[in-house]
C-alpha cells in the first residue's frame, strides 16, 4: 500500500507520525510524508533524510510553512498545501491519504481519506476555558475546515473513546470510527543513575498542559520543566520559581532526561493522550496524572492520580519518603505503557 501522510512539527503529531511511518514501512508499505505548521528542526530534517536514505524509494518527505487549522492565518490552511498534497498524491500514486489534520480529508482525491483526531479547538475551550471562544474570522474558518474535512473523509480515528466523544458534540464524524491508541516504542537506553526528581514536558504555552499549577506545588524533590514555550502570541508563565526550566530539548536529550529522573507529572487539563507521560514510564518513571477521564482511560491503575496542586504535593511527599512506594509506582506505570507500542498501534 502507497500512503500519503500529512504532519505537523510543533507538537506529539510529530512523534506520532514517526512511529506510524516506520511501522508502516516495515511491514511493506512505502510512505510520503509532508510536514506543515512550520520548518522542521534541524532533528526532525535529519530524521526525515536518514529514512529516505534507509528505505531508499519507499519514503519521501516533502515540508510547507503553511499554518495548521489552529494557528493565526489559518485562511491559508488548506488552500495553501492543496496543490502540493493532490500533486503528490498523483506522482506517488497513493493509494490512501492519511491526514493529521482535519481539513484534508476535504481533499478532492479518489483514495480513501482518513483522519487522525489528535485534538481539537473546540473540545480544548470546553476544558480549559469558564466561557467559550470568542467569535471571529479565525473560529469561524477553524469551524469550516473541521466541518468539510470530517464530512468529506472515508473514516475518523481517535487515540482514545473520550476524544472522539469530545469531537463528535460539536461535529458530524463519518459513519467508519475507530479507537487506536498512540503507541511508541523506544530503543534500549544507557543505564544511568536515577535521581530522586520530577519531571514534565510539552508545548508549555498551551494553557491545557496547566504548567502554572507548578508554582503552587510544595515539593520535596527538585522539579524539572521541558519544552518550548512560545508559539505565535501564546508565551508559557512566567512564575515557575520553583522549577528548572530546561527550555525545549532534542527528543534524545528528552529521553535522556526522563531517563534519569523517577518521576513523570502530567498536570494537563486537557489531553486527548499524551505521548510525553508514555515516552517517560517506557524510560522508567512513574506517572503522576491529573484525574481527568482521558488519563484515567489510557492509565487505568499504572498512574497515581491527583486533583491539584495540594493533592500533587502530598503524593510527591508520599513517594519521597517511600522508596518502595515509588518502586512499586514506576512499575505500574511501566507495564501499562508496554501495551502502547509501535506494533500494538
Amino acid at each position: 500500500m502507497r500512503i500519503l501522510m500529512t504532519t505537523d512539527v510543533i507538537g506529539g503529531v510529530w512523534t506520532f507520525t514517526q512511529e506510524l511511518a516506520t511501522g508502516l514501512l516495515e511491514r511493506g508499505c512505502a510512505v510520503a510524508l509532508v510536514s506543515l505548521g512550520r520548518l522542521p528542526s534541524t532533528q526532525q530534517q535529519h530524521w526525515a533524510d536518514a529514512m529516505v536514505r534507509s528505505w531508499d524509494g519507499c519514503f519521501c518527505f516533502r515540508s510547507t510553512e503553511t499554518p495548521l487549522e489552529w494557528m493565526q492565518g489559518n485562511d491559508r490552511a488548506y488552500s495553501e498545501a492543496a496543490p502540493l498534497l493532490l500533486r503528490l498524491a498523483e506522482q506517488f500514486e497513493a493509494d490512501l491519504l492519511h491526514c493529521n489534520q482535519f481539513c484534508f480529508g476535504a481533499l478532492p482525491v479518489s483514495a480513501p481519506k482518513v483522519v487522525t483526531a489528535h485534538s481539537d479547538v473546540l473540545s480544548w475551550a470546553e476544558s480549559c476555558r469558564n466561557v467559550p471562544l470568542e467569535e471571529s474570522s479565525w473560529l469561524r474558518q477553524y469551524r469550516y475546515l473541521v466541518r468539510e474535512g470530517l464530512d468529506q473523509a472515508d473514516a475518523v480515528i481517535a487515540p482514545t473513546c473520550w476524544m472522539m466523544n469530545a469531537l463528535s458534540r460539536n461535529f458530524r464524524l463519518p459513519r467508519e470510527q475507530q479507537i487506536i491508541a498512540n503507541g511508541r516504542t523506544i530503543a534500549l537506553l544507557p543505564q544511568t543513575p536515577r535521581k530522586l526528581q520530577a519531571v514534565t514536558a510539552g508545548r508549555l504555552w498551551d494553557e491545557a498542559k496547566n504548567i502554572g499549577m507548578f508554582s503552587h506545588v510544595d515539593s520535596p524533590m527538585p522539579l524539572i520543566i521541558a519544552g518550548d514555550d512560545c508559539c505565535e502570541q501564546e508565551t508559557a508563565p512566567a512564575d515557575l520559581k520553583h522549577a528548572e526550566f530546561l527550555g525545549a530539548l532534542s527528543q534524545e536529550a528528552l529521553l535522556s532526561c526522563f531517563a534519569e529522573s523517577a518521576i513523570y507529572i502530567c498536570s494537563s487539563i486537557y489531553e486527548p493522550f499524551g505521548l510525553a507521560p508514555l515516552e517517560a514510564a517506557l524510560c522508567g518513571c512513574a506517572v503522576l496524572a491529573h484525574d481527568i477521564p482521558s488519563l484515567r482511560e489510557v492509565w487505568d491503575d499504572g498512574a497515581i492520580y491527583f486533583s491539584d496542586a495540594d493533592s500533587l504535593s502530598q503524593a510527591l511527599q508520599a513517594l519521597h519518603a517511600d522508596t518502595q512506594l515509588l518502586a512499586r509506582a514506576q512499575i505500574r506505570s511501566f507495564l501499562q505503557a508496554r501495551r502502547y507500542s509501535r506494533a500494538a498501534m
